[in-house]
This record gives C-alpha cells, sequence and structure tokens, in this order.
C-alpha cells in the first residue's frame, strides 16, 4: 500500500473524526443555566457564612444564668459544623472553578460536565444528611442544660432524640433533594436537553 493510499484510508476511516464542536447559539443557550448555577452557588456559600457567624454570636451573647459548659459545648459543635461545611465546600468550589471557566466546545466536554454535576448532587445530600449528628447532639446539649419544670425521664428523653434523629434523617433528605432540584436541578436538566439535542 503506497502512502496515497494510506492517507485515503485514514480519511475515510470514521474512528478518526472529532466529536462536532458545540455551535454559537448552543453556547449562549448553556451560558444561561451556568450562570444561574453559578449565582446560586455564591448565594449559597455566603447564607451559609452568614448563618455561621450569626449561630457564633447567639452563643456567645450573654444570657443570664447560661453555663459556661452550655455555652462551650455549643461553639465545639459549631466549629465541627464548620470542617464538615469546609469539606463540602471545598467539592463544590471545584464544580464553581470549572464551569467558571468552561471549555465546552464538544459533545465529550459537556457530558463531562454532566458526569460532575450528578457528582455534586450525591455530594450535596451528603452535605444534607451530614447535619444529622449535630442535630442530635444539640438536641443533648439542649436537654442536659436547659432546666425543665419536672424531670424529664429516662424513657422521655430516648424517644426525643430518637424521634429527632428519624425525622431530621428523613427531613434533610428531602430538603436536600428539593433544595438541589429548586437552585440547580432545573439548570442541570436545560444542559441535559441541550446535549439530547446535540445527540442527533
Amino acid at each position: 500500500m503506497n502512502i496515497d493510499e494510506l492517507k485515503n484510508a485514514w480519511n475515510e476511516d470514521d474512528s478518526f473524526e472529532e466529536t462536532p464542536e458545540i455551535s454559537i447559539e448552543q453556547k449562549n443557550k448553556i451560558n444561561l443555566p451556568l450562570e444561574k448555577i453559578r449565582r446560586n452557588m455564591r448565594m449559597e456559600f455566603w447564607s451559609t457564612v452568614g448563618i455561621l457567624l450569626f449561630g457564633f454570636a447567639v452563643v456567645w451573647i450573654p444570657v443570664p444564668d447560661a453555663p459556661f459548659k452550655f455555652k462551650f459545648y455549643l461553639t465545639v459543635l459549631l466549629f465541627s459544623m464548620v470542617i464538615v461545611i469546609s469539606f463540602f465546600f471545598n467539592k463544590f468550589f471545584k464544580l464553581y472553578k470549572n464551569i467558571s471557566s468552561p471549555m465546552m466546545k464538544t459533545y465529550e466536554s459537556l457530558k463531562d460536565l454532566l458526569y460532575q454535576f450528578e457528582l455534586n448532587k450525591q455530594y450535596y445530600l451528603s452535605f444534607m444528611l451530614s447535619f444529622v449528628p449535630f442535630l442530635v447532639c444539640e438536641l443533648i446539649i439542649v436537654i442536659e442544660f436547659i432546666p425543665h419544670p419536672v424531670p424529664l425521664s429516662d424513657f422521655k428523653i430516648a424517644l426525643t432524640i430518637i424521634s429527632a434523629l428519624a425525622i431530621g434523617l428523613f427531613g434533610l433528605f428531602l430538603l436536600g433533594k428539593y433544595w438541589f432540584r429548586i437552585f440547580y436541578g432545573k439548570y442541570v436538566k436545560q444542559i441535559e436537553d441541550l446535549l439530547k439535542e446535540l445527540k442527533r
């Protein structure tokens, strides 16, 4: 086989075709949902920072008769929450960086972006569920330190904590799914629709 035949065979081989590039119109279509996702990620980050600062302020506002142990335990709990939140926000920040400077020129790169969204959806649900132990610890601290007119029986304490755990798990799971769908899911769906359009 001579050089010309090799060139022809190379050109005719479909396996070497490039993945089709995304048109300018399609890039404009994808930029709108991506910008909304970025905006919601920024809003969520600053809201979380605000809530944590508010939590620290509330714990250390001078309250008459509040024991030091009560404030100290709540502060340790809040610092633990900061560590957990930092881990998850580190994951979210990586996604934020990826979609802030998107190099979406091909069908494959768009598929990769959707894979990252799916992965972050799982992180998001894990993030919400990670608050259940904090909820239980806070409940234990409140039960132990807040005076009750009638002392709680062991049965009532156990029932309260188990109920809070069950309701907390279920509630936070539902909240995580709903929150993700409202703030991110509908925009991810728009990108999925664009991917289907490109596949045709």
